[in-house]
């Protein structure tokens, strides 16, 4: 994948583009994550020449459930032990349907709803 069709698929938030591409340069992956402003991707980039976008996926999945889960943390005070462990095992899209919903989540059962 070269730079300019990393840039666009960031630029349309299309990360299922990047990430069908097993593996990529891992100076057009920096320059495209710069350019668009997503600069969270590159911070612990591992070294080489190229990157294993699959790992990296994975890991960026990682960081966004744990975001998920502090942001419900914030809005609900503690939450149930059955909570936290299913937002590990929600979907990526089903986790950005709450995301989206956060503001208008106001228990446990509305996060329930939305990720089951």
């Amino acid at each position: 994948m070269n730079k300019q069709e990393a840039i666009q698929e960031m630029y349309k938030g299309n990360y299922e583009g990047l990430h069908r591409r097993i593996k990529m340069n891992r100076d057009n992956f920096i320059y495209a994550a710069i350019v668009t402003g997503s600069l969270d991707l590159i911070r612990d980039l591992p070294e080489g020449d190229e990157i294993d976008m699959c790992e990296e996926r994975k890991e960026g999945e990682k960081r966004e459930k744990k975001t998920v889960l502090s942001l419900l943390k914030v809005k609900l005070g503690n939450v149930s032990n059955q909570l936290e462990q299913a937002i590990p095992n929600s979907s990526i899209e089903k986790l950005n349907t709450l995301t989206l919903s956060i503001f208008a989540i106001i228990n446990e059962d509305d996060v329930l709803k939305i990720i089951n």
